[in-house]
């Protein structure tokens, strides 16, 4: 794991001076070495987490005759056996990790290399003979790449914040109000963007061409096989997915929510670990939201070394060290748990597997519940509207009544606007009245393009896809890149293995959601490794009790926080509007705790990284009481 980044100019010699000051700014995605080199109009460099092959590992890695070059943030699971077809075809290796096969696999496959690994990865490749720079991100956007294509250079990197600042894309900003994140190509300047997922980008001549190479999506042929076949399926690729997500040098533990998706993890990671498993776990004074006990659980009956953090809440500390982790405005909440619980288990180990991508592969979301049930009953749901609109607001997780208000908001419209609505932050309405400005611009529309992609496939799995390509992309594997990476650990996603995901994508509905039923395969697989209380329970996840926090805690620090003067002096939310939102959110007629939690994050992230102002210490943050 790294952090990488670089020039390549069409003025003359890239400043490699410039390049190593990009590199300090990633010194946090890799403290253990760093290296740089420059030839010409091009320069890279990268910050080195030392996790494989630590003797010969450091980077840049170079072919042996000097003439081609690399930089690699992420892990390759099946360098091995690529080396072993590269050795038989002639290709000669002087390190032994993952990243010189890149080097060989390009020479061997041009452009073409990167759909031939299994891993996470942003990769950049210097061929000095043909003069070109090529990047690439994995066909999940596992690991970030960031690029500026201006002013007659192309400037890359793992984090914006490497990159010069412009000014802020009023795009991005509401496509921000609008999902709690910034999704790709988009970034929150107008001159950066994000290089999407699955797609190769190529600087040759001073001009680039952006490619795709992967697209994972529903699969054409849909698997009709027996259940307990695909049980036995899934367990089989689930086992050998975390067998090849645990090959590292050093200790690997997981972030263990008490889920079934990262339970599960835990328990195959236990059998297939030769030494008692680390696992770290992250819990809440509120009792609704504290599920350690069934952490424990897990963690009991595999025998893990577990360690735990009960978490309270300190707004002055914990928002602000939120903003300078994450370099773009960034409002799902749930960040907070996994930077806690990422801090913690860097104190014991160097990698962690993560759960992501278990809900959007095997159907765990309300969501996709609701989808069914609202192709029935959107009708009936509007004449329920007025009645359930009465209801008062809830401080519990996930709340009926929270519940039935979006869902009878939304239910008429069609597929793909429903399931948008059932998870839309603020409104178009809302967004026009809060900026003031009436924007041309419809977020929507990035959902509308990857959903035109899958019309030949059923519904459910379409908008599985949507959130595959765009949630998962942009809001949670970003989480968990930044939230880990700020404490220089190295987060693993089993779940996003190919050996899972073309069985996952491949899954009839039925196999997914029956009725209020989720994740039904993927429950039987877990049955036989996990408590019965873990496999049959409502989803978990490192989520807080933000309701509550906004209404108690943190209602002070949001109102200073979103004060007017504040406000007036960024620009870009009117105060009246804002100060109405907290009042209607502490009132307890609406939870709009999603909504301040998104201004909060906004307006802290631009103090920190577009006004400059300082943050606090990082050493101060583990907030709580650890068991």
């Amino acid at each position: 794991m790294c952090g990488i980044c670089g020039i390549a100019s069409s003025r003359g010699r890239a400043d490699l001076d410039r390049v190593e000051a990009m590199s300090a700014t990633l010194v946090h995605r890799g403290p253990d070495s760093f290296g740089e080199f420059a030839d010409g109009p091009v320069a890279l460099a990268a910050r080195r987490l030392s996790i494989i092959d630590l003797e010969t590992g450091d980077q840049p890695i170079a072919k042996e005759d000097g003439s081609i070059h690399v930089v690699q943030n992420g892990e390759i699971y099946n360098y091995r056996e690529l080396r072993r077809d590269l050795e038989r075809a002639g290709h000669t290796f002087r390190t032994h990790g993952d990243t010189e096969v890149l080097l060989h696999l390009y020479e061997e496959h041009g452009d073409s290399f990167a759909a031939r690994l299994r891993g996470m990865f942003a990769v950049a490749i210097w061929d000095a003979r043909r003069r070109r720079l090529v990047l690439a991100r994995d066909r999940f956007g596992i690991k970030p790449l960031y690029y500026r294509d201006a002013d007659g250079e192309l400037s890359f990197a793992s984090e914006l914040r490497a990159l010069p600042r412009g000014q802020v894309d009023l795009d991005a900003l509401e496509a921000f109000l609008a999902f709690n994140s910034i999704p790709a190509p988009l970034t929150i300047f107008r001159e950066v963007r994000k290089l999407p997922a699955g797609h190769v980008l190529v600087w040759e001549d001073g001009g680039t061409r952006l490619e795709r190479f992967a697209r994972p999506g529903p699969a054409t042929d849909v698997r009709d096989d027996d259940e307990a076949e695909l049980v036995e399926e899934l367990r089989a690729r689930l086992r050998d997915s975390v067998r090849a997500h645990l090959v590292s040098d050093v200790p690997v533990g997981v972030l263990l929510s008490g889920g079934v998706d990262s339970s599960l993890l835990a328990a195959l990671a236990a059998e297939e670990s030769s030494e008692p498993l680390r696992t770290f776990s992250i819990g809440f004074e509120e009792r609704s939201f504290d599920e350690l006990g069934d952490a424990r659980l897990v963690a009991s009956r595999y025998g893990t070394q577990h360690r735990e953090l009960v978490l309270r809440p300190d707004a002055a500390l914990l928002l602000p060290a939120l903003a300078e982790a994450f370099d773009e405005p960034f409002a799902d909440s749930s960040a907070l748990p996994t930077y806690l619980v990422s801090q913690l288990a860097a104190s014991d180990v160097k990698v962690a597997l993560s759960g992501e991508g278990g809900d959007e592969l095997f159907g765990g979301y309300y969501t996709y519940a609701a989808d069914l049930l609202a192709a029935r009953v959107g009708g009936l749901a509007r004449i329920a509207r007025p009645f359930v609109e009465r209801l008062p607001s809830s401080d519990a997780r996930a709340s009926f009544d929270y519940r039935a208000k979006r869902f009878v908001r939304a239910a008429h419209l069609p597929p793909l606007e429903r399931h948008h609505g059932w998870k839309e932050i603020f409104s178009p309405e809302l967004r026009a009245e809060l900026t003031g400005r009436h924007n041309g611009f419809d977020p929507v529309d990035v959902l509308r393009a990857r959903y035109a992609e899958t019309s030949a496939a059923p519904e459910l799995a379409r908008l599985q896809d949507v959130d595959l390509g765009v949630y998962l992309v942009d809001d949670l594997l970003v989480k968990t890149d930044r939230a880990s990476m700020a404490h220089s650990l190295e987060a693993r996603v089993p779940y996003l293995d190919t050996a899972v995901t073309n069985l996952a994508l491949a899954l009839p509905t039925r196999q997914k959601v029956r009725a209020l039923a989720k994740k039904v395969l993927l429950r039987k697989a877990a049955e036989p490794l996990l408590p019965r209380e873990i496999v049959q329970g409502k989803k978990r996840g490192f989520s807080i009790p933000a309701t509550a926090w906004l209404r108690g805690e943190l209602e002070p620090f949001a109102r200073e926080t979103l004060s007017a003067d504040r406000l007036r002096r960024q620009g870009f939310f009117r105060p009246e509007v804002v100060t109405r939102l907290i009042d209607e959110h502490v009132s307890g007629r609406e939870d709009l705790s999603r909504q301040l939690w998104g201004l909060l994050a906004f307006t802290l992230w631009h103090e920190r990284h577009v006004e400059r102002t300082p943050t606090t210490p990082r050493t101060r943050l583990l907030q709580g009481v650890e068991a």
